[in-house]
């Protein structure tokens, strides 16, 4: 294998290894499940925290899409219709077995990893969401979003993402007929309960 051969194989080994086992391994078990010596695992990554910052920036920062930004930030389309179609695609993007499980998997230990990709969707996502449902609702306010605004939105967005927890960590559809993680009218459908239940709330409230 070429260098980038190589690493890019420790890198899909460990992605795949974390996914299965979690994050509080050893490099050693972690380069015997790749089929690598633990020695060559740290040519590449110095330290596990190296490995894992590496791992973050591939399975969750790298898919974030700038483009959801644009699509958020498009005022010519409705608000139900942008959440939607933004909500499908990340369905679609992000709820997979490595996403999930790895997620999950740090919450129950460090915490790292959850806490980067929500800093990040702090930053790039939920403003945008508080503001659009403002908007839906008629209002131009640009405050701080409140106790009953904020968790009404991770009612909507938890919801999405339990889906992948349902399929990925429990193991469990909800019924025979399971439709996929981005089904779109499964997806209109919690945006539709997610912007009537919003409709009589005050901004900060």
């Amino acid at each position: 294998m070429s260098v980038a051969e190589r690493e890019r194989h420790i890198v899909d080994g460990a992605i795949a290894f974390f996914a299965e086992h979690g994050l509080d391994a050893q490099m050693r078990e972690l380069a015997a499940a790749i089929g690598v010596t633990h020695t060559l695992v740290y040519h590449y990554f110095p330290t596990k925290r190296a490995l894992v910052d590496r791992v973050y920036q591939d399975v969750f920062a790298g898919r974030w899409k700038p483009e959801w930004e644009k699509l958020l930030d498009d005022r010519r389309i409705q608000v139900e219709e942008k959440l939607v179609r933004f909500y499908v695609e990340y369905a679609r993007t992000v709820l997979t077995r490595d996403f999930v499980r790895i997620i999950v998997f740090s919450g129950l230990t460090d915490r790292s990893i959850p806490n980067r990709f929500f800093e990040l969707l702090g930053e790039r996502l939920f403003p945008r969401l508080v503001r659009e449902t403002r908007r839906h609702r008629g209002s131009r306010g640009r405050g701080k979003p409140g106790v009953r605004e904020y968790e009404a939105l991770m009612g909507l967005h938890g919801g999405i993402f339990y889906g992948g927890v349902r399929w990925f960590v429990y193991g469990q559809p909800i019924h025979e007929k399971q439709p996929p993680l981005d089904d779109e009218t499964t997806i209109r459908d919690r945006v539709r309960s997610y912007l009537a239940a919003t409709a009589s709330l005050a901004d900060g409230s």
